[in-house]
């Protein structure tokens, strides 16, 4: 597999390929293509004067900031020799190590000799853009112990054929990993199948977000899937002459009860309703707020104030989410190239509304008990 990985293509003009060789070679190793930033000289000779150590500490400084070591290890080694078996050899080759990347060699030059075809027709953008997506939507995480030629990195991010065959479902149970013994990677499901039935295994627990973006599908009636609510989305209905909501946010925040805070399909959680009913607390029962925390009714105004607003920022919600449908629905009238993309982006949109309007029903039930 390859992959490309640059911090700054304005600055930084090369092309980084991360290469996998096959289970008998065991290397990981990365090829850089194209010029040095023309701050890097790599080509400098090697001096015993004092000036000359000062140069070479201020190039080991600059070149530790942009993730390069120059310490020579076996596998570095080993890729010297398999380029040089194939007939490309490079006097200013350097060892290389990106942060959560690679390592491997830079070259100067261009490795034209080592293909038949145009460097540039190989690696493109298009084809970056296809190696990106491949790895990100197909990799599993090893852990596994050090090797020669391996990351000593304890995670280890590798292809598994085939394991993209395997559809995912929320409702089932598996055990992922590399079995030593069988040099296999295994999954093993807690549930028997039957025969013919198509065979599941779970990819984690995702909102659909998250599997859009990580897979590239939504799963339908996903019991993962939730609309967040921001502190700015919190206080947006809550009156503004509150003179102690500074003081109610501090609290939250120390409590850590500004994160998390959701409408799923078994309505607000309950994290929502505990941060809207402190929020909502009167002067004289601020001092009660423990209590919020910990579950215990303070008074019926301040159940009710604190749902009604729960369904002011769920309907607001929800008038969003069919705007942007309507957009959506606009874009795929008039770009039928993106027809695909679009209907994706429009089932989670359509998902979240679902979410809402369950929401908001529970919410109704509730106000109705609280009267």
């Amino acid at each position: 597999m390859s992959r490309l990985a640059t911090e700054d293509l304005a600055s930084v003009q090369r092309t980084v390929i991360i290469i996998h060789c096959g289970e008998k070679q065991r290397k990981c190793f990365l090829l850089e293509i194209g010029h040095l930033n023309k701050t890097c000289n790599f080509s400098m000779k090697k001096r015993r004067g004092r000036t000359s150590r000062i140069r070479r500490r201020k190039l080991f400084r600059s070149s530790e900031s942009r993730g390069v070591s120059e310490s020579h290890k076996p596998e570095f080694i080993e890729l010297k020799k398999w380029l040089k078996d194939r007939k490309f050899e490079d006097t200013n080759l350097v060892p290389a190590c990106f942060p959560d990347t690679g390592r491997g060699l830079m070259s100067r030059t261009s490795l034209q000799p080592l293909f038949s075809e145009a460097v540039e027709s190989i690696f493109s953008y298009s084809a970056f853009l296809w190696a990106w997506c491949t790895v990100n939507t197909r990799a599993v995480y090893l852990k596994r112990g050090r090797r020669q030629c391996f990351s000593t990195e304890p995670d280890t991010c590798a292809l598994a054929p085939y394991l993209d065959l395997l559809n995912h479902s929320p409702h089932v149970q598996v055990k992922a990993a590399f079995n030593e013994e069988t040099r296999c990677y295994e999954i093993r499901t807690g549930a028997r199948c039957r025969q013919h039935e198509e065979v599941f295994i779970c990819y984690g627990p995702h909102d659909n977000w998250q599997l859009l973006l990580e897979y590239g599908f939504v799963l339908p009636q996903n019991p993962q899937a939730c609309v967040a609510v921001s502190q700015d989305m919190l206080v947006k209905y809550l009156p503004s002459s509150d003179k102690q909501m500074n003081r109610k946010i501090s609290i939250l925040k120390d409590h850590e009860f500004l994160e998390n805070l959701t409408f799923g399909w078994d309505g607000p959680s309950w994290r929502l309703l505990t941060a809207l009913k402190l929020l909502c607390l009167r002067g004289e029962e601020l001092p009660c707020w423990k209590k919020v925390l910990l579950g215990e009714i303070i008074s019926d105004t301040n159940e009710k104030t604190s749902l009604d607003i729960a369904q002011k920022i769920c309907h607001y919600f929800i008038e969003e989410t069919n705007s942007m449908l309507q957009k959506v629905s606009h874009m795929k009238d008039k770009d039928m190239a993106l027809i695909n993309q679009l209907t994706l982006v429009e089932t989670l949109w359509t998902e979240e509304l679902k979410i809402l309007q369950a929401s908001a029903g529970i919410l109704n039930h509730l106000q109705t008990a609280v009267l």
